[in-house]
């Protein structure tokens, strides 16, 4: 019978040392896992405020190219009128006449 329980003994130091074993390696894996997590979470950080960054680097390029946009529009504009008002100070006559012959035709299509 001696023989038997020194088996068990042997048996139960064998998995009381593998169970520390257990242990250690569970403790560990927790530990990776958290480090795993804590790795993830700053890599999202930082591609969301890359990514606020190049959306507010695009929102000013946007800004000033169409404030540039509208002021040659606005330059355009200007250009246009001038030389309209020099058409008809050059040439009065004409321009009462083509604009007599613009308003007939605008009447003649709302007529019907």
């Amino acid at each position: 019978m001696a023989t038997v329980s020194s088996k068990i003994r042997k048996a139960v130091d064998d998995a009381t040392d593998s169970n520390s074993d257990l242990q250690a390696q569970v403790t560990a894996l927790k530990e990776d896992i958290a480090n795993i997590a804590a790795t993830l979470a700053k890599i999202g950080k930082s591609s969301a405020k890359d990514a606020t960054r190049s959306a507010a680097s695009s929102y000013e390029t946007a800004k000033v190219r169409s404030e540039e946009t509208l002021e040659d529009l606005r330059l355009q504009a200007r250009e246009l009128e001038d030389q309209l008002t020099e058409t008809v100070r050059e040439h009065p006559l004409t321009t009462i006449a083509v604009a007599a012959g613009v308003g007939f035709l605008l009447a003649l299509i709302a007529r019907r």
